[in-house]
């Protein structure tokens, strides 16, 4: 049976790998015993030599090669404390003297204690290397083994049979399932009459009524009533409805299910089943799970209520979606009823897959259809350019073509006589899309729970929580997605093994509780640095003298000393041998040097920004044409926000190769410069006592030292002068030069005071073509373009012949 063994195949995978969890430390403490791991060995190379044991064989010599490789790999890291300390103690006595290179012998007591300690070293690392070879022979046989098993499914589905169309075939196919049906009878007969088994039926017949009568009411009443009771829940708006109404519709399998259990109860209680037809009896309760899942897949994906379907299609496509759901699981329970009536007629491949012929072409069918309605998904996305479920929709529209392909390309082969491709296509296929339907069914789960613990409805499926959920989910079915598709129990036992192995670098070994124990340390040294950063800030360094800017530099330096420092502990912690990643330091110092040249200057840049404060955040500073305040100096640029009120991000080392101008650095004293300009004729002395009084009246000007008003010249419109005062706060210059120029204007309006705007006369040359009549006389000028400047209540301009 192709889908139910995946289910068992992973049961098998969980128990392995328990076992291998509770074997490994008493394994790793046991002392191992090379002889029975020899004749295990020499087993196993004899059984690959021969090539002629069963796939079963091999599975089973596989997984004690696999215990085996367990064990060996805890006893390479056997007496490896103790090993490292008699290294470290010959490493102490010195290197051995070179008598060849003239160096002078060392003494005996030293000779002899550098002997001994040899000799312990080298009896301590014989476990080790003896476990390390023997880890790399079983890994091997288990190598060769899963390449024998390969090549062998590879030939079997490439394998070339008798067409189901073939016609003289049928009257052989037909003799062979009367002679399984004359079997069948032949068992009911001899079991009818035998005296023992009718008194046995006569002494259970009340309750096999009973189970009859029970069984058949809840399979045929059992699903309506749990899908009145799931719809009068879905009616509810309040939080817990979805997580109820989920929980209460897997009734709708449990209880058909249970009824089923009770017939075939019942007829297992009347003695009366021979054991040809056992198997058919006992594989019923599978084939009832596969079509009461597949039934309510659809009911759950293709729900009737929009709102609730996790594959949003039109109405009356989805009440097609649904009856395509219950073919494709009735097509699979028929499939495993016809692989076990094959098993027990001991069929050939021609005639299993003759009579599985049938169900596959009605399986292609309906999964061609559904095909299609998965990829009209992926149709509506790019019309409507929709983009909030663009994903979805389109792994719907991925999975409907793959559907649509399959549904085609397998009935073909099977007609050619390729049945076991056709079946190993087919019937995964259909696993796929239950495995992804009850995938979204399960994320829905933990959106309703989302709702059901927060509350909050609207934008549920962009929360963190429940977007997390989802992502594991797809995790955990990968295991079961590879076990559909014909994945063995040891490919992925394999995986794990691996993964647990770890990966070399150089001489040293890491593992995932490496990886795990180094992110452990690290976190938690990173959380005490931040609740050191944060004490600081809050408690101790508001309560010193320092200013802002000195705080921040020193709250950087101690982040960057305690998460270096944890990096540090978590690497002594994990074990990890830094002298094995030599070569790899030694590459990244090669790219440091060339290619990340710049990121390194900024750093160091970084780094001398916070020691020697040029600037400091809240500084009011200019670089590069930028200006703006600093709000953050980090460890590669600094971020400086304009006036704009936008960020701009300078690279430190801007900062320390480039000139910056600080407004702000120490204190917030600035100078404000307000020119003006007044008509020639007007009193010099009386203007520069009204700037004065202006300038000494404004609030933001310092008295001491005074604002001085400075009579510039003379300029060509007008007499110059200038106001020069210093601020408290330079950050308020544009507002203090604003008030100036307000007050100004007020008081020089006040007074009579003009100040004179530029006035021009334009002279045009040729100018009867604009009248269109005779060119007048040229002016006795050269210039083509004549202009005067001439101010209100100030001389003319001299003439040019002047």
């Amino acid at each position: 049976m192709i889908v139910l063994r995946p289910a068992y195949r992973f049961c098998a995978i969980a128990l392995a790998l328990v076992f291998l969890a509770l074997a490994a430390p008493s394994s790793a403490q046991d002392a191992i015993d090379y002889d029975i791991w020899e004749k295990t060995a020499t087993r196993a190379e004899a059984a690959l030599e021969s090539g002629t044991a069963s796939d079963q064989a091999l599975e089973s010599l596989r997984s004690v090669l696999a215990i085996w490789r367990e064990r060996f790999l805890l006893a390479q890291g056997q007496n490896a404390e103790r090993i490292q300390t008699l290294q470290t103690q010959i490493n102490t006595l010195g290197p051995e003297p070179n008598r060849d290179a003239g160096d002078a012998p060392e003494s005996e007591e030293l000779s002899e204690r550098r002997q001994t300690l040899t000799d312990q070293l080298t009896r301590l690392r014989a476990p080790g290397v003896a476990a390390e070879e023997a880890h790399s022979r079983a890994d091997g046989l288990i190598r060769e083994i899963d390449n024998l098993i390969r090549s062998r499914r590879t030939d079997r589905l490439l394998q070339l049979g008798p067409s189901p169309l073939n016609f003289a075939r049928w009257p052989t196919i037909a003799d062979e399932l009367g002679r399984t049906r004359r079997d069948i009878a032949g068992d009911f007969r001899r079991a009818w009459r035998s005296d023992t088994e009718q008194k046995e039926l006569r002494n259970n017949l009340p309750i096999v009524l009973l189970l009859l009568a029970l069984g058949t009411v809840l399979i045929l009443r059992g699903r309506h009533w749990v899908t009145r009771l799931v719809r009068a829940l879905r009616a509810r708006t309040r939080p817990g409805s979805g997580v109820w109404s989920f929980l209460v519709s897997l009734g709708q399998i449990l209880i058909p299910l249970s009824g089923l259990y009770l017939v075939i109860s019942a007829t297992q209680a009347t003695g009366m089943i021979g054991s040809r037809l056992a198997p058919l009896i006992d594989g019923l309760p599978g084939w009832g799970a596969v079509i009461l899942l597949t039934w309510w897949l659809g009911d759950q994906v293709f729900s009737r209520a929009s709102h609730i379907a996790t594959v949003r299609l039109e109405a009356p496509r989805r009440a097609e979606a649904r009856i395509l759901t219950v073919l494709l699981g009735i097509c699979l329970a028929v499939h495993g009823f016809v692989w076990t009536l094959s098993d027990i007629g001991f069929y050939t491949d021609a005639t299993r897959y003759s009579l599985d012929f049938p169900v596959l072409i009605l399986a292609g069918l309906a999964l061609f259809r559904i095909g299609q309605l998965l990829a009209s998904i992926g149709k509506l996305t790019a019309d409507e350019g929709e983009t909030e479920q663009a994903f979805a929709r389109r792994l719907a529209w991925i999975l409907g073509r793959g559907a649509m392909g399959i549904g085609l390309v397998g009935p073909v082969l099977g007609v050619v006589g390729y049945g076991a491709a056709a079946n190993s296509a087919v019937y995964p296929a259909i696993g796929t899309l239950m495995l992804m339907g009850l995938v979204t069914v399960l994320q829905r789960l933990a959106y309703d729970i989302y709702f059901l613990f927060t509350g909050q409805r609207d934008g549920e499926q962009r929360g963190l929580i429940p977007v997390l959920a989802g992502f594991a989910l797809t995790l955990c079915a990968l295991p079961f997605l590879a076990l559909i598709w014909g994945a063995r129990v040891a490919d992925l036992t394999e995986l794990w093994a691996q993964f647990r192995e770890g990966f070399a670098i150089g001489d040293s070994r890491f593992s995932p509780s490496d990886f795990l124990t180094f992110v452990i340390i690290f976190v938690i040294g990173y959380m005490l640095t931040r609740l050191l950063q944060g004490a600081l800030r809050s408690s101790v360094l508001p309560k010193t003298r320092m200013d802002a800017g000195a705080q921040t530099a020193i709250l950087s330096g101690i982040g960057y000393v305690g998460i270096f420092a944890a990096a540090l502990i978590a690497i002594t912690g994990a074990g990890i041998d830094l002298t094995a990643l030599g070569y790899v330091a030694g590459a990244l110092s090669v790219g440091i040097g060339f290619g990340l040249q710049n990121i390194v200057s900024n750093f160091v840049s970084g780094i001398i920004l916070l020691i020697e404060r040029p600037i400091a955040k809240g500084d009011w500073i200019e670089v590069g044409g930028q200006m703006g305040y600093v709000r953050d100096i980090s460890v590669r640029a600094t971020r400086i926000e304009t006036f704009d009120r936008t960020d701009v991000i300078v690279p430190n080392s801007d900062f320390i190769s480039g000139t910056v101008t600080n407004y702000t650095r120490g204190n917030t004293i600035g100078r404000v410069i307000a020119p003006v300009g007044v008509a020639y004729g007007t009193d010099t002395k009386r203007v520069e006592a009204i700037l004065d009084e202006i300038a000494n009246a404004h609030p933001m000007i310092l008295a001491t030292p005074p604002p001085t008003v400075v009579f510039r010249g003379f300029g060509a419109d007008s007499l110059d002068f200038e106001i020069r005062a210093i601020l408290r706060d330079v950050n308020w210059v544009l507002s203090v030069h604003s008030d100036l120029n307000h007050e100004i204007a007020k008081r020089f309006t006040a007074e009579g005071i003009e100040i004179p705007f530029a006035q021009r006369d334009v002279w045009l040359r040729n100018p009867e073509t604009l009248r269109g009549g005779e060119p007048p006389e040229p002016p006795k000028t050269d210039s083509t373009v004549q202009s005067t400047y001439q101010s209100k209540g100030a001389p003319d301009a001299p003439d040019e012949d002047a």
